[in-house]
C-alpha cells in the first residue's frame, strides 16, 4: 500500500471533536453529527474522535466503535478521517485499529499506553505489532503528560524504518528540542502534528503538518484559518492568529481537557455540558471565565 497520498492530504487542522453525552451520560450520537458539521462548515481540514478530548477511557469498546462508525458515516469522504484507537491494552488497540482499517478511515492515531510507563523496547514492540497488524497509515500520539511516559527519538525513528505504515506523529510535547529531532531523524516528509496549542504555529514553521488542537472544538475557523495562511505564505496573518487565539487556548487548558471544551460548547448550545466520572465540569468560577472569553471571541450560541 502506497501512503503518499495520505502525506499529501492529511494536512492542517484535523479537528479531535468530543463525545457529547446525554443528561443521562448515553453517547449522544446525533449531536456528535452536529459537531461534526459544525466543524466541516468552518473549514476543519480533517477530523478526528476518540482521542484525548473523545474521553475514550470513560468510553466501551463497543461505543468506541459506533463513535467511529458514526463519524465516518457522518463526514461521508469530505475530509480525510483519523480516529485515535489506541489504549492501555495492547490487544484492545490492535482491535479498535483493525476496526478502523474495516471501516475506511484514512488513518489511526494510537496513542502511547497510558498507566503501564512501558519501557522503549516494549513500546517498540507495541506500536510494531500494532502496525504489523493493519495497513491502515498509523499515526503516533506521544503525550506524556498523560502517559507518564516519552516516546523517545530514537524510538520513532526506529518504528518509522521498520513500518512503513507509521507515516507520523501527534506531538503533545512541550519540549520543542524533542519535536525537532523528530523531524530530524524521521524524515522532513514524516507528518508532525502539533497536539500543544501554543505550538501550533511554531511547529510549521519546522515543516509541521498542522495541529490536532481542543480549541478547534470551540473555533475551528480561525484555527483552521491559521493553517490556511501560513500554506498560502501569509506568514504575518497566521503570526496574528496564533497570537489572537492565545488567550482562548489558555482559558481552555487551565482544567483537564476536555472539560473546559464541554463547558464551552454547552454554552454555545452546541452540546449538554457532561462528561462521565471521574471525569467533571470545571469550577464556577472557571466557568465563568470561560463564559466571558468566549464573549470577547463573539463566540456564543449564536454560532450553535
Amino acid at each position: 500500500m502506497a501512503y503518499e497520498e495520505i502525506k499529501r492530504k492529511l494536512r492542517g487542522s484535523i479537528a479531535p471533536v468530543v463525545t457529547p453525552f446525554k443528561a443521562n451520560h448515553e453517547v449522544d450520537y446525533e449531536k456528535q453529527s452536529g459537531l461534526i458539521e459544525f466543524q466541516l462548515e468552518n473549514g476543519s481540514h480533517a477530523i478526528s474522535v476518540t482521542g484525548t478530548s473523545g474521553e475514550p477511557s470513560s468510553l466501551t469498546t463497543e461505543e468506541r466503535v459506533k463513535v467511529m462508525e458514526n463519524a465516518m458515516k457522518t463526514i461521508n469522504g469530505r475530509v480525510p478521517f483519523a480516529p485515535g484507537t489506541g489504549s492501555t491494552n495492547h490487544d484492545e488497540t490492535i482491535y479498535l485499529t483493525k476496526k478502523a482499517e474495516e471501516m475506511g478511515a484514512d488513518a489511526a492515531m494510537v496513542i502511547v499506553p497510558y498507566y503501564n510507563k512501558p519501557n522503549q523496547e516494549a513500546l517498540y514492540t507495541h506500536f510494531k505489532t500494532v502496525a504489523d497488524a493493519v495497513e491502515i497509515p498509523i499515526i503516533i500520539y506521544n503525550i506524556p503528560g498523560r502517559t507518564a511516559q516519552n516516546l523517545e527519538v530514537s524510538t520513532m525513528a526506529r518504528l518509522v524504518n521498520d513500518c512503513p505504515n507509521i507515516v507520523g506523529a501527534k506531538e503533545s510535547n512541550k519540549d520543542f528540542e524533542h519535536v525537532n529531532r523528530v523531524m530530524l531523524y524521521c524524515g522532513r516528509d514524516f507528518l508532525l502534528y502539533s497536539g500543544i496549542e501554543l505550538l501550533c504555529y511554531p511547529m510549521l514553521a519546522i515543516g509541521g503538518a498542522g495541529s490536532i488542537s481542543a480549541t478547534a472544538n470551540v473555533e475551528p475557523k480561525k484555527v483552521a484559518e491559521l493553517h490556511n495562511a501560513w500554506e498560502e505564505g501569509d506568514v504575518k496573518h497566521a503570526q496574528d492568529l496564533h497570537f489572537e487565539l492565545m488567550k482562548l487556548n489558555d482559558v481552555l487548558f487551565k482544567d483537564t481537557n476536555p472539560a473546559p471544551v464541554k463547558a464551552a460548547l454547552g454554552m454555545m448550545g452546541k452540546i449538554e455540558p457532561v462528561l462521565r466520572l471521574p471525569m467533571g465540569l470545571p469550577s464556577k468560577s472557571l466557568q465563568e471565565e470561560i463564559s466571558e472569553t468566549l464573549k470577547e471571541y463573539d463566540i456564543s450560541a449564536q454560532h450553535a
